[in-house]
């Protein structure tokens, strides 16, 4: 912006230089031929009441003494002698003959020729010469000093239009820096509101979303922390009627899904209250995979399904939190367990390659049938169609991605890329 502001206003000056100085150079031009014309025109007028007088002597010795002027001097008299600077005695001299004064462009000048009536030896022609050199004397060092000015003036316009430039791009690159502080959140950041009616208009707008976007996430912390914290009455009712089963087993299972449940709730609780961070939680996805694919295996087992977890021996970072990975990791499983007939084999296969971890959910079922299921909401089987919404929002908000494929059995296969940062990141 500051570039082409400036040259808008190198471009309007220079036109308003060129609509002036143009005109102003032919106009010096102009004077500058119309004085060696007029002070020519002069000498040859002061000379005339000489001539007619006839005295040749005179006027011979008044010659000798001007050759030594800009502007040479000839008389041509009656009888077709001439006196003073050598000239022919052309077409333009005889017509001066006959009375009348004139002034002829010949080639490398203009000569003046006045007509001399009345004298003793007949009518007279004094002629002056006027080079073009003479014509143009000056002119050349008028038209530098124009030049001169105009580039002058250019420099200082340009010179004032960046500076003004350099403080409107100033404000506007402050509002930029504050929009760009709110979008990583930093909700505090203010401007100083400065600069032409308009910027500051934009600068108090900006201030006054930023304060508006700061309160909205403090009312729905708050609105979702008191919804979570809801949720602990039902928890509580939900371990009594665990710990009440007969069978020791089911119930320590179903009070350590219960477990699981409350420390979610906890977590989404904690997670609400604070501030958005800047930067993505981190966790180990070979842990929380074999994790989540050893509990998943017990309701496999149950309904014939069999499993195969495929998972590194190392660690995977992934720039992603246990909790959010967990849930996108148990809606995909979910899922395959809802829409697939039981005993349908599953696959879960997590591998590292290079700075982008693949999470492989697969299945033997029907599949997805040419369908595309990942925009919230789309659902085909009276769900909500919010699980593969959660791992579309776990993989970007990694900087990965998520693939909609056929499984090499036939049937569902669901590609989840999740970033893992830059190589030179600490685990």
């Amino acid at each position: 912006m500051r570039r082409y502001i400036t040259l808008l206003v190198g471009a309007t000056a220079s036109l308003v230089l060129v609509s002036f100085l143009a005109p102003l150079a032919f106009l010096v031009r102009d004077v500058a031929a119309t004085r060696a014309m007029g002070a020519a025109t002069v000498r040859a007028h002061s000379l005339a009441p000489m001539v007619a007088t006839g005295d040749r002597k005179t006027v011979e010795i008044t010659l000798q003494q001007s050759q030594a002027s800009d502007y040479p001097l000839t008389v041509l008299w009656a009888d077709g002698t001439a006196s003073g600077a050598p000239a022919p005695r052309d077409a333009a001299a005889r017509l001066a003959e006959r009375g009348r004064s004139i002034t002829v462009d010949v080639a490398g000048g203009q000569e003046i020729l006045v007509a001399v009536l009345g004298g003793k030896g007949g009518p007279a022609v004094i002629r002056s010469f006027v080079s073009d050199a003479q014509s143009r004397s000056g002119v050349g060092q008028a038209w530098t000093i124009l030049v001169l000015l105009g580039a002058g003036l250019l420099a200082v316009s340009l010179l004032l239009a960046d500076w003004l430039a350099r403080s409107l791009v100033r404000r506007i690159a402050m509002l930029a820096h504050l929009s760009h502080r709110l979008s990583h959140g930093e909700l505090g950041a203010r401007v100083r509101p400065g600069g032409p009616p308009e910027i500051r208009d934009v600068g108090a707008g900006l201030n006054h979303l930023a304060k508006r976007i700061s309160d909205l996430p403090d009312r729905e912390r708050e609105s979702a922390a008191d919804l979570s914290h809801r949720l602990r009455t039902p928890l509580t009712v939900l371990r009594l009627e665990a710990e009440a089963l007969r069978d020791p087993d089911e119930a320590r299972r179903i009070g350590h899904q219960v477990d699981i449940l409350e420390w979610t709730v906890t977590e989404l609780i904690n997670d609400t209250r604070r501030p958005a961070r800047s930067s993505h939680p981190r966790c180990d996805a070979a842990e929380v995979v074999s994790e989540r694919a050893a509990f998943w295996s017990a309701l496999a087992e149950e309904q014939g399904r069999p499993l195969h977890v495929s998972v590194p021996d190392q660690p995977v970072r992934v720039e992603v939190g246990a909790m959010e990975l967990t849930a996108c990791l148990d809606a995909l499983l979910t899922n395959v367990f809802d829409h697939t007939p039981e005993g349908t084999a599953l696959s879960v296969t997590l591998e590292q390659l290079g700075v982008v971890a693949h999470l492989v959910v697969s299945d033997a079922g029907p599949g997805f049938g040419g369908r595309n299921l990942l925009p919230r909401g789309v659902s085909t089987a009276g769900s909500t169609g919010l699980g593969l919404d959660i791992v579309r929002r776990t993989a970007e908000g990694s900087g990965g991605s998520v693939h909609l494929e056929a499984s090499p059995a036939g049937g569902a296969a669901v590609i989840v890329r999740l970033g893992m940062g830059t190589p030179t990141e600490s685990p």
